[in-house]
């Protein structure tokens, strides 16, 4: 198999490619043609079918796995396929693994070091509230681990859920170490916690899209209702410890304007919002310079999270 990050342009494509996004359109002359998003795990082409009628164009939909055969070309400076055959393919002909973005560090390494911080909790609620999801519901486990962050900004792989979490919750045990005046427990548990609204708010891959909860409520509001509905599970959870964590969860984009329901009052939450804004934002010129030809110190374009050009370091 060739991945798309291999493919040059003027070379014969047929390879077996996940149709991410399929759509009819129509030429300035008034002919119709059908624009796709073709997709691997190193990345995503467009595509045309510049002739849809044709013989050897066999019927498909977004999220189908297909043969496509077809030339690249280039067009505005970035490769396009123009196909020529399309074939449907079966389950046992492809491995999905090679066709969603993967986290490069081991999942199940990642979730026994996650997992790792119940173990030093010390308040018995939040360790017991911690434990019921992270170590004791199985199909959480599976869906967590499966999960990504994000449809497109950072961390938008299968683990990428994980490896956030995971990295937001080592940024707040350090702040728990640098500064006394952070409780560790609540922070460490708000670290966990603040993301978990996403398995709701996207749907799983293939698709990976905003679902109609995502869309209406948001990761941040359906976090803080799981939480607090799986606090009202443990008896005598102190009232007032709920409500900090939660709002540590509800405050976490550090803004109204970044959609925050409420702006942090909180000393975690002031912390946990910036774990989590430096987090995203490292991965996010993690991804951008891993675009970069190697070796290469041009300025890589406007990035809207940054607000700023940005390039690599000279060293």
């Amino acid at each position: 198999m060739r991945y798309i990050e291999t493919l040059r342009e003027g070379e014969r494509v047929n390879e077996i490619f996940l149709c991410k996004h399929k759509q009819t359109a129509v030429t300035k002359n008034g002919k119709p043609y059908e624009s796709l998003t073709l997709q691997d795990k190193t990345g995503i082409l467009d595509a045309k079918i510049w002739d849809p009628g044709s013989q050897g164009i066999d019927e498909f939909d977004s999220l189908d796995y297909i043969n496509v055969v077809g030339d690249l070309t280039s067009f505005q400076g970035a490769l396009q396929l123009n196909v020529k055959r399309v074939r449907k393919v079966q389950p046992g002909e492809y491995d999905p693994k090679d066709y969603l973005p993967v986290s490069e560090r081991d999942i199940d390494e990642m979730y026994e070091e996650l997992t790792g911080y119940i173990t030093k909790m010390k308040n018995p609620y939040l360790k017991q509230l911690a434990s019921s999801f992270f170590l004791e519901d199985a199909d959480f486990e599976k869906r967590f681990k499966f999960h990504s962050a994000a449809k497109s900004v950072h961390h938008g792989f299968v683990g990428g859920l994980l490896e956030h979490t995971l990295g937001v919750t080592k940024l707040c045990d350090y702040f728990a170490d640098t500064y006394p005046i952070l409780n560790r427990d609540l922070l460490v548990s708000a670290a966990m916690f603040h993301d978990i609204g996403k398995l709701a708010e996207l749907s799983t891959f293939p698709e990976n899209d905003y679902t109609d909860a995502g869309q209406l409520l948001g990761h941040i509001m359906i976090g803080a209702e799981a939480v607090g509905e799986r606090i009202r599970q443990i008896p005598d959870f102190p009232g007032r410890l709920a409500n900090e964590l939660k709002h540590c969860i509800l405050a976490h984009h550090g803004e109204l304007e970044f959609g925050s329901p409420k702006k942090p009052a909180l000393v975690e939450a002031v912390a946990l919002s910036f774990a989590d804004n430096l987090d995203a934002k490292m991965e996010t010129m993690k991804e951008a310079f891993a675009k970069a030809p190697e070796g290469s110190m041009e300025w890589l374009g406007f990035n809207r999270l940054f607000d700023s050009n940005i390039r690599k370091t000279s060293i």
